[in-house]
């Protein structure tokens, strides 16, 4: 089974360097009478190091809970956890439900522990044509980049970020103990043309996220993003 590392603090991956400082500020607002509440810890390190800002899961209060995802209302969900293998049940869960849904709200994301399940859910976004949208001062790691660029239309906040890293298997591979060819490798090229990336692009990226180890992380802005997406 592939699994990305879920990446709920950022911070926590540089724990072994000598941390000078930290800053935790929380921040509250109401956005389409819906409360969101951002925890955010900042580590400052001493001088020659870096800078690394992690958000907590955000505190969202919807109408109905499925997994990974919280209703919003009637239009409008939000991904708030890591996703599993029970994801995709959870999502068709949640539109036999709310049939309405069109858009994947996605402020605080950490990834996922099963990339198979992960990107069919991806796929399932994308087949419900399903919009996904980082808000402002979101964060989207690991496997939930896929997640957002399953989204019919994708659009995000100027100051959203997006975390990525190679993947380890159950035997502690990573994408480079495979060929390019390789299938395992392939899976996820493939994914991204299906999610209307060209070509050239879809394997740009992909080698990109790859360009860190499993245990590093790479930000990316929504800038950077672009150059790979189209964005609304």
């Amino acid at each position: 089974m592939l699994r990305r590392l879920a990446l709920p603090a950022l911070c926590a991956l540089l724990a072994c360097q000598p941390a000078s400082a930290r800053e935790v500020s929380t921040r509250t607002w109401v956005e389409d009478g819906v409360t969101w509440t951002e925890t955010t810890t900042v580590e400052v390190f001493e001088p020659g190091s870096e800078r690394i800002v992690g958000l907590t899961r955000a505190d969202v209060k919807g109408v109905a809970s499925f997994g990974p995802f919280e209703v919003l209302d009637g239009t409008r969900a939000a991904l708030v956890a890591e996703t599993d293998s029970y994801s995709p049940a959870d999502f068709q869960k949640m539109l036999r439900a709310f049939p309405g849904i069109r858009v994947l709200e996605m402020p605080d994301c950490p990834g996922t522990v099963d990339d198979f399940a992960n990107l069919r859910l991806g796929r399932m976004i994308r087949a419900q044509g399903i919009a996904t949208h980082v808000p402002e001062h979101g964060s989207v790691r690991s496997g939930a980049v896929e997640l957002f660029l399953a989204g019919a239309s994708r659009s995000a906040a100027p100051d959203a970020s997006f975390v990525v890293h190679a993947w380890m298997d159950e035997d502690g591979r990573e994408p480079d103990d495979f060929s390019a060819s390789d299938p395992v490798n392939r899976a996820y090229v493939d994914y991204y043309r299906e999610m209307g990336l060209p070509a050239d692009k879809a394997a740009a990226f992909y080698a990109l996220t790859n360009s860190v180890p499993h245990e590093d992380v790479l930000m990316l802005g929504t800038g950077d993003l672009q150059k790979f997406a189209a964005l609304n």
